[in-house]
């Protein structure tokens, strides 16, 4: 099969034989927006957000229910990890959960640490912890009787005991959109990583109020901006602090043309504005270039992140799509939204082996996005000087 080839990988950076990698070391992240933990529940658990009224908060839209073809609803998620090959790491946004709802979390435990069948032996390889961060702000997470946004970061429990160090959320962010997993240094010289799970503010023309006071401060665009400044500074921060990022998530942007289909968004023209400050703030002149993104001119006195947008540095010009909206025929309108984004120096350490989008009706299952995944060198494995390769086929 004939693609579109990126141009040449950033000049630095090493990557190893193909023989060497396959004998590496290493982990996988899959990230999934599941638009609701209803349809990955038991039906006595299941919550029922089909018929609550529509608010002026667009990214809180209710779905139908979805449609099975003989597959126990409460095994959707364990099923994925089976045919996935039980990855380390699986990120989840959209969780729906209401603050303080632990027999929901607890269901959702349950759910994906169910073996399917007699052969699904339990073990710590295919048993998974769960760390969910929900919604407390009480002025603009109200939708859905507060069911709505929510990030879930599921673990192996092998990996977890071996590499992680802590799992936290951050002060800033009050409507569960962030979850971080810092990992522990090996024993080789790289970096250690901070996987960060994301689910962006979607900008709209709808209030938002203070959290202390209540009071409207702008809309959902100016508090997308403001979201964007506190993701950049907290991944800075941490590069501060000696770790490698990788955020991976719906970062609810198209960067580029290359991104929607048939067409961009660019109306109204805040979408443009919002587009236009991700890139300039996650990414320096050569990404941005690479993935055809759509930018202004920068400030310079503007921090950057200055990461690598990984499906593009990899995948180079090719159209795949993770947002499938449920109102239009599969493929018909689309956009790639949810993202991995790397820090450059695990790039060009040669610490990022493959990536790739399960862009099939099948994977998406119920949701309207579709999953996501990195391969990465995996903690403390030695890093290998070697030739410039071509990356590996998707």
């Amino acid at each position: 099969m004939t693609r579109e080839i990126s141009p040449p990988p950033l000049k630095r950076r090493r990557l190893a034989p193909k023989d060497a990698e396959s004998k590496a070391q290493s982990f996988r992240v899959f990230s999934w927006n599941i638009n609701g933990v209803g349809a990955f529940l038991p039906p006595t658990t299941a919550k029922i957000t089909t018929f609550f009224k529509q608010t002026n908060n667009s990214e809180a839209r209710p779905v139908s229910p979805p449609k099975t073809t003989g597959q126990r609803t409460s095994n959707l998620l364990r099923a994925f990890l089976a045919r996935h090959n039980w990855p380390e790491v699986l990120f989840l946004q959209e969780l729906k959960i209401k603050h303080g709802d632990s027999k929901t979390l607890a269901a959702l435990l349950t759910a994906i640490n169910t073996p399917l069948n007699s052969s699904d032996i339990a073990s710590e390889g295919r048993s998974y912890t769960l760390d969910a961060v929900l919604p407390r702000d009480k002025y603009n997470a109200r939708g859905f009787q507060g069911r709505l946004y929510g990030v879930g970061t599921i673990i192996r429990k092998d990996f977890a005991r071996n590499h992680v160090t802590q799992i936290r959320d951050v002060d800033w962010d009050l409507e569960g959109r962030v979850n971080i997993v810092e990992l522990k240094k090996g024993p080789a010289e790289n970096r250690p990583l901070a996987l960060i799970n994301i689910y962006a503010v979607n900008g709209t023309t709808a209030p938002y109020r203070s959290p202390e006071t209540g009071k409207v401060a702008g809309t959902r665009h100016d508090h997308k901006l403001a979201f964007h400044t506190r993701l950049r500074d907290e991944c800075l921060e941490l590069e501060a602090r000696g770790y490698d990022v990788v955020v991976a998530g719906d970062l609810n942007i198209a960067r580029g043309i290359l991104d929607g289909h048939p067409n961009l968004r660019t109306h109204p023209a805040q979408h443009c504005i919002n587009r236009a400050d991700f890139n300039a703030k996650f990414f320096g002149k050569e990404d941005n270039e690479r993935a055809n993104a759509y930018v202004t001119v920068n400030d310079e006195d503007e921090a950057c992140l200055d990461a690598v947008d990984v499906f593009r540095a990899i995948h180079g010009t090719e159209r795949r799509h993770t947002y499938h909206p449920r109102t239009a025929n599969w493929g018909s309108s689309c956009d790639r939204v949810d993202l991995i984004l790397v820090s450059k120096c695990l790039w060009e350490d040669g610490r990022v082996l493959n990536t790739g989008l399960l862009d099939s009706p099948q994977e998406r299952g119920p949701s309207d996005h579709v999953p996501l995944w990195v391969e990465l060198k995996g903690p403390g494995q030695e890093i290998i000087p070697a030739r410039r390769t071509e990356p590996p086929d998707p």
